[in-house]
């Protein structure tokens, strides 16, 4: 089974994208958490344009990926690999839930990261700068962040020793709950409480895009939500509710700025 999907990783998680980013799409549709101010075509061919133009950036530039890291310390029996290949089958799953969990802390680490760190926030604030929040936007970041967060992904991945079966479930993992809780559907109050026991959900993260800077610094968690309690940056509700709350940035509020020519350029760019 784990060879299985070693070998169909790529196209696993590229038809779980697409099946979440249709179902996501339908629902937004028509149980939408807020109404969208800026023109859902523009944002949304822009967004997914930024896709296209990251895929390309990490072949360019970063040929050695988080699967390849994997592999290559599997090989070398490294850290949680070298557990899990030791034992029963319980063991190697328990190893691989351990493995999963680190690297979501890892996530949310990194995300503290490029919000404190000036330089580092000039990339990331492109991701916070779409007027709106919904299922796009959970793909729209810079290139040169991208190719950052491989880089450390990789390094996280070789010092832990993690398998490759965990980063495969983890990268799709991750992608699938990015798009899910940066999504606009209205989620039933009482839905997102249990919820968000064991996932960030949409009314959860919606208060990390606030446009109150006090609001942006909490919910750093893209999967998990327990780093957000453990840590101190959680915030159940946005101040104004979701209804009243602006999302994006003070600065880079013209709907042009959702056009990826300008999006590439606003790390270089002041306020």
């Amino acid at each position: 089974m784990s060879e299985w999907l070693i070998a169909n990783g790529n196209t696993l998680r590229a038809s779980a994208f697409i099946g979440l980013l249709i179902l996501l799409a339908i629902s937004e549709h028509y149980q939408p958490k807020r109404p969208l101010t800026v023109s859902k075509s523009q944002r949304w061919g822009n967004n997914l344009a930024i896709v296209l133009v990251n895929n390309l950036v990490l072949k360019l530039f970063v040929p050695f990926l988080a699967i390849d890291a994997a592999i290559f310390a599997e090989q070398q029996q490294w850290g949680l690999s070298s557990l899990a290949s030791l034992g029963s089958s319980t063991n190697q799953m328990l190893i691989i839930m351990v493995s999963i969990m680190l690297l979501d802390a890892a996530i949310y680490f990194q995300h503290k990261i490029f919000h404190h760190i000036p330089v580092l926030w000039r990339l990331h604030r492109m991701h916070h700068s779409d007027l709106d929040i919904d299922v796009t936007t959970a793909i729209r970041f810079h290139p040169i962040e991208i190719v950052l967060s491989m880089l450390i992904k990789i390094a996280v991945i070789i010092a832990l020793g993690v398998p490759v079966i965990a980063v495969v479930l983890f990268e799709m993992l991750l992608n699938l709950t990015a798009m899910f809780n940066h999504s606009n559907i209205r989620l039933p109050a009482k839905i997102d409480r249990y919820i968000r026991y064991i996932l960030v959900t949409p009314d959860m993260h919606r208060v990390h895009h606030s446009v109150n800077g006090h609001e942006t610094n909490h919910n750093f968690g893209f999967c998990l939500p327990w780093w957000d309690h453990l840590f101190g940056s959680y915030q159940a509700q946005p101040k104004l509710g979701h209804q009243q709350m602006q999302i994006g940035l003070p600065y880079f509020r013209d709907p042009k700025e959702c056009q990826v020519q300008r999006m590439l350029t606003q790390p270089f760019r002041n306020k």
